[in-house]
Parts: C-alpha cells; sequence; structure tokens
C-alpha cells in the first residue's frame, strides 16, 4: 500500500471547532426552540451539512436557521476555535516530504479556509473542497472525487481522515483507504462502528502509517 494523498475533513479533525460548533448550535435553537436543547442534545448535529439538519427540523425555516447560525459561527470563529495535539507538525512534515495534502469539508469554502488560516495550516494544503464547491456532500463520494482530480491523484493511492462517520463513509464510497481518529467528539466506539482502516490516537500516529519516520 502507497498513500501518496492525504484528505482531511475539517472540523474536529484538524481543528478543534468543537466549542464554535455546540455554541453556534445552542444560539441557533434557543433563538427558534427556547429552552428545548442543552448541550448533549446537539452532539447529533454536529457533522453533517446544516441545512439537512435544520430542513429536518423545520422545512419552512431551515434556510433562516442556517443563516442565524452562520452568522454567529463567524462572529465567534477566532475567539472559540482551538489547535490539536500535533497537527500543525505532522501536517507541516507530510508537506515537506511531498504528500498531497486536501480538506474535504461540510462547511462552505470562505468559513473553512478562515480556519486553516488561523491555526496556520493554509499554506500546506493544495485544495480545499468545501459544501458550496460540489452539488452532493459526504458520505457522497462527488467531494473527495473532485479532491482527487485537483491533486491529480487516484482512490488508490488516497487515505481519507475524518472525526464522524460520513468521513468514513465517503473515503469508502470512493474507494480510498479511511483512517478515523480516537479524539471525535462522539466518541471513538461511535466511529470504529464504521469499520475506518485506521484509528489515529494523535495525529502524528500518521507518519507511521505513510512510512514517514
Amino acid at each position: 500500500m502507497t498513500i501518496r494523498t492525504i484528505l482531511f475533513d475539517l472540523d474536529g479533525t484538524l481543528v478543534d471547532t468543537n466549542e464554535l460548533i455546540i455554541q453556534s448550535f445552542l444560539h441557533t435553537l434557543e433563538k427558534y426552540y427556547p429552552g428545548q436543547y442543552k448541550r448533549e442534545d446537539v452532539l447529533p448535529f454536529i457533522g453533517p451539512p446544516l441545512y439537512e439538519t435544520f430542513h429536518a427540523l423545520d422545512p419552512s425555516r431551515a434556510q433562516e436557521m442556517v443563516d442565524t447560525y452562520r452568522a454567529f459561527n463567524l462572529a465567534n470563529h477566532d475567539a472559540l476555535i482551538r489547535e490539536f495535539e500535533s497537527v500543525y507538525e505532522t501536517i507541516k512534515t507530510l508537506h515537506q516530504h511531498g504528500f498531497r495534502l486536501g480538506v474535504v469539508t461540510t462547511k462552505i469554502h470562505q468559513t473553512a479556509v478562515m480556519g486553516l488560516k488561523k491555526t496556520r495550516l493554509a499554506p500546506f494544503f493544495d485544495c480545499v473542497i468545501g459544501l458550496d464547491d460540489v452539488k452532493h456532500a459526504k458520505p457522497d463520494p462527488e467531494p473527495i472525487y473532485k479532491a482527487l482530480d485537483l491533486l491529480q491523484s487516484t482512490p488508490d493511492e488516497a487515505l481519507m481522515v475524518g472525526d464522524n462517520y460520513h468521513d468514513i463513509l465517503a473515503g469508502k464510497n470512493a474507494g480510498t483507504k479511511t483512517a478515523g481518529v480516537a479524539w471525535t467528539i462522539k466518541g471513538r466506539e461511535y466511529l470504529e462502528q464504521y469499520e475506518p482502516d485506521f484509528m489515529l490516537e494523535k495525529m502524528s500516529d500518521l507518519l507511521t502509517i505513510v512510512g514517514v519516520e
């Protein structure tokens, strides 16, 4: 197995946006459903596209809720995001060793780039595929195919790394290898159900997997 291309989810994988996302959901839900949602109630909402999540709650107000969420998220972005252990060093090392690196996220492109810039990761990535860059979001393979095309790569030499079920399933659907991250907010056991090829305890575990010591 030779991996030359590594695709990463953003939120909860490369960047610790958990608190930002939770507060954005709570802010939005408190506005539309006062007193009905607590922190633990919003965990299942993390990952899928926002419109999909809010449409399931109320189709008539879905876009309005997305707009409310995004306004809060943008205003509080830099104050609430954090870095995960060993991510910066690992990504820098992979870049230096010539790996093709891409981000495949259900965030809109502009906000994804903001997060990469804030955590100093932006220079290492050759492509960013956001929700507004594709017709079908993960777990559909379209975002992965688009990233691989831009990186001039193929599924058989690629690895998809993520913290949620739709990351692992997208990788499987596209024919790449997959890696889950044990620091997922939903818990390691939750992610193991989807049988990723690898489970990372910390991001630097990737270096061993791809043969960089």
